[in-house]
């Protein structure tokens, strides 16, 4: 999945978010207090009780390259950042890993940025230190989930404006930050479902392809998605996925072509290459394909794969199909709304929030910054089911 990593961007994600009105979270359990001006100090103290250690561990892109191990360090000793009057010290529980955090590392999205800069940009955790003015809607102990730069950290400070009030930490949530919100408002703005309507989703059993599959199901569509191997398919039957095909058993285009030789109406596209070449094809009169990543191109030098581009106007022309971008920060205006609707729909059990942590991977579940590289692989090699998501263990009661 592909969004804008700039600090406009995250500027512009504050101002989206700002007008919500937290309201402050006093948790007795957790001996939380209403009012803590920690800007200024040189010691925090967290509401477990136990001190907040004067350096963490964290991942800095030190050199600009497609290949993650290649372009993070992990900095064992960085100092814990100091929150200002307006922001909030949190600490991190669990990470999301993107698709994009290559293309971030690789410095595509901003070519003004140099290294060192801190990678990682979503994450969810408690508040453990806050500045004055933050104080007026966060407490200490309030779990908050957050986009912004650093969120591969065991700290990181953010500015309250951006943070977002969350009912508990759960690694669920997390998966409704991007992925979920992408699915939510692409599918909403430019996806035109209605009832009848075939919808192709690509990449169906990750990160957001799941959301997109339960989306377009609500809306009572015909739901085709793709897949690479049996245990995904398996997992899109659970969610009410109509046709899941594997594609490296089974041609797609081929498959389609047979069921539906009309082709399909919405196509939610996230690989690129060759699978956006069929998808195209595949497009029904009227059609609309949804661009949201291209992660096929990720890892090559320029960041995308090839595709038929010569006869492209001549095929949307004969269909009166059409393609659309999608990018995140464009449509902040519908955050607040697909994030509530998301999470109550978490909450009442009607939406599905797979998390993959690594259980399956060979060396286990990824815990701490350290399998951060090895979830980033993981998700290369198209071995994830739902959205890959780090655990950062913390001690309490105790000095950290």
């Amino acid at each position: 999945m592909s969004f804008l990593r700039t600090k406009a961007g995250f500027r512009l994600l504050g101002q989206g978010w700002q007008h919500i009105k937290p309201k402050p979270v006093i948790c007795h359990s957790f001996g939380a207090r209403p009012i803590v001006d920690m800007s200024y100090s040189h010691h925090f103290v967290d509401f477990h009780g136990s001190s907040i250690p004067s350096s963490m561990k964290k991942l800095v892109v030190t050199e600009l390259s497609p290949n993650f191990k290649k372009a993070v360090t992990l900095i064992p000793d960085a100092p814990v950042p100091v929150p200002g009057d307006g922001d909030l010290l949190i600490r991190n529980r669990f990470v999301g890993v993107n698709a994009s955090d290559i293309n971030f590392s690789s410095g595509r999205y901003d070519i003004s940025t140099k290294p060192p800069f801190d990678a990682g940009f979503e994450g969810i955790g408690e508040v453990v230190a806050l500045g004055l003015s933050a104080s007026k809607t966060y407490a200490i102990g309030q779990p908050v989930a957050y986009l912004a730069n650093g969120s591969f950290a065991e700290y990181t400070v953010v500015p309250a404006k951006v943070a977002i009030p969350v009912p508990f930490v759960k690694p669920e949530i997390l998966t409704l930050l991007v992925s979920g919100t992408t699915a939510y408002i692409s599918l909403k703005e430019m996806g035109q479902l209605s009832e009848g309507k075939k919808v192709l989703v690509t990449a169906a059993a990750g990160g957001t392809g799941q959301f997109a599959v339960q989306i377009a199901k609500q809306a009572k569509c015909y739901v085709i998605g793709t897949c690479s191997s049996d245990e995904k398919a398996g997992f899109l039957k659970s969610l009410n996925c109509d046709l899941p095909i594997n594609y490296k058993t089974e041609n797609v285009g081929l498959v389609i072509k047979k069921r539906f030789p009309e082709g399909v109406d919405v196509v939610y596209e996230s690989i690129g290459g060759e699978m956006f070449d069929m998808s195209v094809n595949c497009l029904a009169i009227k059609g609309r394909l949804i661009i949201i990543g291209f992660i096929s191109g990720y890892q090559s030098s320029k960041g995308i794969l090839p595709v038929k581009t010569s006869s492209l106007p001549a095929v949307l022309l004969r269909k009166s199909a059409s393609i659309q971008g999608f990018l995140l920060f464009h449509y902040l205006s519908e955050y607040r709304e697909a994030m509530t609707s998301l999470l109550k729909q978490y909450q009442t059990g009607e939406l599905v929030c797979e998390v993959d942590n690594g259980d399956q991977a060979p060396e286990g579940r990824f815990v701490g910054l350290e399998s951060v590289f090895r979830a980033v692989d993981y998700m290369y090699m198209g071995k994830n089911i739902g959205k890959i998501v780090v655990e950062l263990p913390h001690p309490v009661n105790s000095k950290l």
